[in-house]
């Protein structure tokens, strides 16, 4: 059966969860119902001990062109804070997440991709964040998300614009981690989401929390650490030079 409306799909294939904005009318737009939709669904997939790792895409040939233009006709206030809540939910996963991006990553697009921790394109993607040309002020977690991946001059220049501009420039300024030829980008995703999931949790999850700035909870991974195996395991198998079999996950 082939869907239209807008929603967002959902799989689960050894241990990634992959998540698809599905609106191909509005070049993946993102509604007000898709904006709400997108923390429970979070949360669910975080609580899921199979989910180790999680992709964020677009349906076809585009990532995301932004939010639904029309949502922001009754309420732009309300339509930025239900895109805000779900940048903070995607930024709060647990767990590593990529966003792979194929033709525009544009507005909240922009902001879907750089609450993920790590974002894969395929050449021919294109950037912008384009509040200046709504008349828009950009959310300040937003801002300063966008800031921590290109630096000020970079978030000026993108800000103040509202330009798009191409995976190469998007990856000279950290807004991206790796740009692959035209076909490539699931080859890769795929082969990067296993070696994600052959990782340690424990390391993950202490590493996503302390690079993002969080300071009070070095107490409780050290115990984690003492009490988990993993670090026992990771030096056996190491030693012993076979795969090693890490235990210590955020859903237990």
């Amino acid at each position: 059966m082939e869907l239209s409306e807008p929603l967002l799909l959902h799989t689960v294939v050894d241990s990634v969860a992959t998540v698809v904005i599905h609106h191909p009318a509005k070049r993946n737009a993102m509604t007000a119902a898709m904006w709400q939709a997108l923390p429970p669904l979070l949360d669910t997939l975080a609580a899921d001990p199979d989910v180790r790792a999680l992709v964020l895409t677009g349906e076809g040939g585009t990532f995301c062109a932004g939010a639904d233009i029309s949502t922001l006709r009754r309420s732009p206030e309300e339509a930025q804070g239900l895109a805000v809540r779900a940048e903070e939910a995607l930024a709060a996963f647990p767990k590593p997440t990529l966003a792979a991006i194929r033709g525009h990553c544009v507005g909240g697009g922009s902001q879907l991709a750089a609450a993920c921790d790590l974002r894969f394109a395929e050449e021919g993607a294109l950037f912008g964040v384009t509040p200046a040309k709504l008349g828009i002020v950009y959310p300040a977690s937003s801002t300063r998300r966008l800031v921590s991946l290109v630096g000020p001059a970079a978030a000026k220049y993108l800000l103040f614009s509202g330009e798009l501009i191409d995976a190469q420039r998007a990856l000279r300024t950290g807004l991206i981690d790796e740009v692959l030829p035209e076909g490539e980008l699931d080859k890769r995703v795929g082969e990067f989401t296993r070696i994600l999931t052959s990782r340690s949790q424990l390391t993950q999850a202490a590493a996503k929390e302390f690079a993002n700035g969080r300071t009070d909870r070095h107490a409780y991974w050290t115990g984690q650490a003492r009490g988990s195996g993993d670090t026992a395991e990771g030096v056996a198998a190491f030693l012993e030079r076979r795969t090693p079999r890490f235990t210590w996950t955020t859903s237990g």
